[in-house]
């Protein structure tokens, strides 16, 4: 037995499959004001629709929903099956925290209180 479908039957085949992974994923990349849907996200880039995707390059934000991943920096890297590769050239992951440019110890205390004023 033989699978043949027709190439609009397949083109309409592949859009929902297309459409049923950006919609499963929260994973999204933001360029400026623009937010577009990640369909598959491995080490070193990631896979955009190529139908609703221009061609980007440069300094993205990657989220996890609304939680901040990382930045980086990327360029796009080939076309195939409705989907637009992007690599890394560096990426940064985000910190919860701003770095510290000195050594804070880790036994060093929160705050210092200063002498209580009785009145």
């Amino acid at each position: 037995m033989t699978t043949y479908l027709p190439p609009d039957v397949q083109a309409g085949l592949d859009a929902a499959r297309r459409l049923a992974r950006k919609a499963s994923s929260r994973l999204r990349i933001e360029v400026g004001d623009d937010v577009y849907h990640v369909l598959r996200a491995w080490d070193d880039g990631f896979a955009l629709d190529a139908e609703t995707t221009p061609q980007l390059r440069g300094r993205v934000a990657l989220y996890d929903g609304t939680r901040l991943l990382s930045h980086g920096l990327i360029i796009a890297s080939e076309e195939d099956g409705g989907e637009l590769r992007f690599e890394f050239k560096r990426l940064t992951e985000a910190h919860e925290e701003q770095p510290l440019d000195f050594y804070r110890a880790p036994d060093a205390p929160v705050a210092l209180l200063g002498p209580a004023i009785h009145h």
